[in-house]
């Protein structure tokens, strides 16, 4: 059979994001993205398999004309051999359980969702009219951040508010980050010898937004992620929990609007709030190695946040296989895995420092102390399990 090649392609709102995914090789052939679109800026930066990475501007360039711009690469990088293209949608509410083929009822579906994801479907959607008009023979299939999450019980999604809520306005939790736990959750699996349907994992996605998860026999049972992406750990911009009534607070004493509330939570708290100086651990590491106190607390809290997340997760698993950590700052951070795992004597968890300082880079590796349950940091691939659920619906497809 001749070698597969599925286009991936994750839209928002003023960025382009895309990989061109082999079955043959471990690495994209092609991947980069398209940024500030609809700016005189916009600039599409992609890298080949030789890892040099090459730029072209697109001043004003939209989605569709950077789309147009990258067809050549994927022709150059992947040949003639596209299979079909998998696209990144954040959130696809209680209708989606799992990726599915894009059609006018997939659409309509989507449009549905967008007062649940107002900053994200609408860019998805976007996305996909595109692919489809410039690539109109191909298929193509929707990938939901939300899906894996939907074999949560009702006893774990729902809030404690009135049932007309939920049953009107889809009022409940949703949780997000869902293809990169349920990759990780197979790939610790897979690492550790134990069968995907018999393990139970602890996995925490962390980067600029964070989720941690419980996976049950392959299945999400709990997230820590709610109605939007704001609930939960704290975050690079975002506050993750506060108390609920803290908007009708900063309403009553300071006049604020729900849309200065809303900017507050989101886009300048989090590590960027507690620090004042970034929503970049890297940064804040190198700060807090030079006394800088705000950097030092902003750490102390993102960890102590996510140790508090992990052991309320556990509340969901029958047994603990094991802990995984991934994302960015999952994949990178020694000292944010070392102070999160301090936290939690309770669970047996114990570090090997070696083996974790080790683990950076896009190293897969064990990295706790021998006897002690196991502490995993394995690399998610998103794009990758776009790629392996597009071609897996295609396959089920009757030629």
């Amino acid at each position: 059979m001749a070698t597969r090649n599925v286009l991936v392609i994750n839209c928002g709102s003023s960025s382009l994001k895309f990989a061109l995914i082999s079955q043959a090789h471990p690495q994209p052939l092609l991947a980069g993205q398209a940024e500030r679109l609809n700016s005189p800026e916009t600039v599409l930066r992609w890298w080949r398999g030789d890892r040099i990475r090459r730029q072209r501007e697109l001043p004003g360039a939209d989605h569709r004309i950077a789309l147009q711009a990258l067809l050549p690469l994927v022709e150059e990088a992947g040949g003639d051999r596209l299979y079909g293209i998998g696209h990144r949608v954040v959130h696809g509410g209680e209708q989606f359980t799992q990726s599915t083929l894009i059609d006018a009822q997939t659409l309509a579906a989507i449009r549905a969702t967008v007062p649940l994801a107002p900053l994200h479907n609408p860019a998805n959607l976007l996305g996909i009219e595109t692919a489809m008009q410039l690539f109109p023979d191909l298929p193509q299939v929707a990938v939901f951040d939300t899906a894996f999450h939907q074999s949560m019980p009702e006893h774990a999604y729902r809030y404690a508010i009135p049932e007309r809520f939920y049953r009107d306005h889809g009022v409940r939790r949703y949780g997000f980050h869902g293809t990169s736990h349920r990759y990780v959750g197979q790939r610790a699996a897979e690492f550790s010898g134990l069968a995907v349907g018999d393990s139970c994992w602890l996995t925490a996605h962390l980067g600029n937004g964070c989720s941690t998860c419980a996976i049950v026999d392959g299945q999400s049972r709990d997230t820590s992620m709610g109605l939007t992406p704001l609930e939960g750990l704290a975050m690079g911009t975002r506050s993750g929990d506060v108390d609920p009534n803290l908007h009708g607070h900063l309403a009553r004493v300071l006049g604020w609007s729900l849309t200065e509330i809303e900017h507050l939570l989101n886009s300048e708290s989090g590590l960027l709030g507690l620090s004042g100086l970034s929503n970049d651990m890297r940064s804040l590491e190198q700060a807090r190695s030079q006394g800088h106190r705000p950097a030092t607390l902003a750490i102390e809290v993102f960890c102590y946040r996510l140790a508090k997340s992990l052991a309320a997760m556990s509340c969901a698993l029958p047994r603990l296989d094991g802990v995984v950590f991934t994302g960015g700052i999952g994949e990178n951070s020694a000292l944010v895995r070392a102070r999160s795992v301090a936290h939690l004597p309770l669970l047996g968890l114990a570090l090997d420092e070696a083996a974790n300082a080790r683990c950076v880079g896009g190293a897969t590796g064990a990295i706790n102390a021998p006897g002690h349950p196991r502490l995993l940091v394995i690399p998610t691939n998103e794009e990758k399990q776009i790629a392996q659920d597009t071609l897996a619906l295609l396959d089920a497809q009757p030629h």
